[in-house]
């Protein structure tokens, strides 16, 4: 049976998730608010993965099914499992929070000015855009590996950001937030009215994630030069409280 996180959704606010979420922000800014809402967990229909069933399907329910992947800058970086256009096959691994198995990514980013390397599920196959529009955001527990870089980027493609929406001219500034991440297991809290593109470039720019046409979720290293061993457990959406 799963570990319960000893932190129970229906009591966080932004204030509580920030005490969770130590070092995390999105893209270097804070969420303003005087009366910050709460959030809970949906109940078993809004389980993303908890892979469980170790294979590299996500939780099927609700039009959702995609699979997971890896990729990589063209710069010398490494990743593995070993992505897709590579000939490689995406598995999961054993060791979860307090579970069986997680999901990691391990290896080297390049020396270089703009590296990168991830993991990341597609909520749809064939790919296409999942309508979120009933949940406030997601949450998911993750660590490092020792000797592991602790910046994690986490993204989340939408119909204006990602290719496949037919929208940007300049792509793939997604909404994300940057986080620092420990060696133990702890629960990160994302509302989605707090997700932020980088600043300075990407066309389309908006306000806030389109929730209504979201892709997929991206957990991105790329702090140059530096060893990566990132593990990520339990994704799920979460509703207002």
């Amino acid at each position: 049976m799963k570990q319960r996180s000893a932190y129970p959704l229906c009591q966080l606010t932004l204030i509580g998730v920030a005490a969770l979420c130590m070092g995390c922000a999105p893209f270097g800014q804070k969420a303003a608010s005087d009366r910050p809402p709460s959030y809970k967990e949906c109940g078993p229909d809004a389980i993303i993965d908890d892979f469980e069933d170790a294979n590299n399907q996500i939780t099927v329910f609700d039009d959702r099914g995609g699979y997971w992947y890896t990729y990589a800058d063209k710069e010398g970086s490494t990743v593995t499992p070993e992505q897709g256009d590579n000939g490689g096959t995406f598995t999961v691994s054993e060791g979860g929070n307090g579970s069986k198995y997680a999901v990691n990514i391990k290896g080297k980013l390049a020396a270089k000015s703009i590296v990168y390397a991830a993991m990341g599920l597609n909520f749809r196959d064939p790919k296409e855009a999942f309508d979120a529009s009933k949940y406030e955001g997601i949450t998911f527990f993750a660590r490092r590996g020792p000797g592991s870089t602790s910046k994690l980027y986490v993204k989340l493609p939408d119909g204006n950001t990602d290719p496949d929406g037919a929208v940007c001219s300049a792509c793939f500034n997604d909404y994300g937030a940057e986080l620092t991440i420990g060696e133990q297991w702890k629960r990160y809290v994302l509302p989605f009215r707090d997700l932020k593109q980088e600043p300075f470039w990407g066309v389309p720019r908006r306000p806030h994630l389109d929730r209504s046409k979201i892709f997929a979720i991206h957990w991105e290293a790329k702090t140059s030069g530096a060893d990566f061993d990132i593990w990520v457990d339990d994704i799920a959406f979460v509703c207002k409280g």
